[in-house]
């Protein structure tokens, strides 16, 4: 990311709620597997993070068993959103969530339980921050094309530059030490922030308002979550 993000991020304290960053070893423990450079996966940031990304499939399950084979949508657990019909009482529609309707063909993962923490994480920044529901999908969406939801810490040399936590944010980019960038509430805050600063961000496709913040080598990756994004946003709001 090439923008100094730093006047845009507000003070947390340093002893507000945090989740454990993971490490390469932790990231291939969610698995019970090895690094596996052949796995399928798109790169996040502006360089592939192949072994991290290769991990986190492995640890969802979307790891293609060889370099030929074709990758399959996995389902979610979390596919229940209204696409159709009256949401659920006190849950935002479908119209509100993707306002602008989806751009390309989607993907999805499976969700284990850090993954839905940080996800409640994410739309708790969103409420507080106050970008509401659409920003929360832009939010849930951005971290599940960088890190699929997973808090990682530094991951040595399958780092992207000095790339951390749910966004990967980068510190030498102005956005925060490394302790702040994998604090979930710290990092969905900062994102939140600087979201808030692109101009007519509510009215702009998500990929384009994530790539606006993100400054992504793959601005158009983004699009491939929202409707995911959308799902669980509307199922923890």
């Amino acid at each position: 990311m090439k923008a100094d993000f730093t006047r845009w991020l507000p003070a947390i304290a340093k002893d507000s709620y945090r989740k454990t960053a993971l490490s390469v070893a932790g990231v291939a423990a969610l698995g019970g597997l090895a690094l596996a450079p052949t796995a399928a996966a798109a790169p996040v940031t502006s360089g592939p993070h192949q072994g991290a990304v290769a991990a986190i499939d492995l640890a969802t399950g979307k790891a293609a068993t060889s370099a030929h084979q074709d990758e399959q949508p996995v389902e979610s657990g979390l596919t229940t959103g209204s696409a159709t019909g009256k949401p659920p009482a006190g849950k935002p529609s479908r119209a509100q969530l993707i306002p602008h309707g989806i751009e390309g063909a989607q993907s999805r993962v499976p969700l284990d339980d850090a993954q839905l923490a940080n996800a409640r994480a994410i739309v708790d920044a969103a409420k507080k921050t106050g970008v509401g529901d659409r920003g929360a999908v832009i939010g849930v969406a951005t971290s599940l094309q960088e890190s699929k939801l997973y808090n990682l810490g530094h991951l040595g040399a399958y780092n992207d530059h000095d790339s951390q936590g749910l966004f990967q944010q980068r510190p030498s980019s102005g956005w925060g030490t490394p302790d702040q960038i994998t604090d979930p509430e710290y990092a969905a805050t900062a994102f939140f922030t600087a979201l808030k600063n692109v101009g007519g961000w509510q009215d702009l496709p998500l990929t384009t308002a994530a790539q606006t913040v993100q400054v992504s080598a793959f601005p158009y990756a983004y699009a491939q979550w929202e409707e995911q994004a959308a799902d669980i946003v509307q199922q923890i709001w």
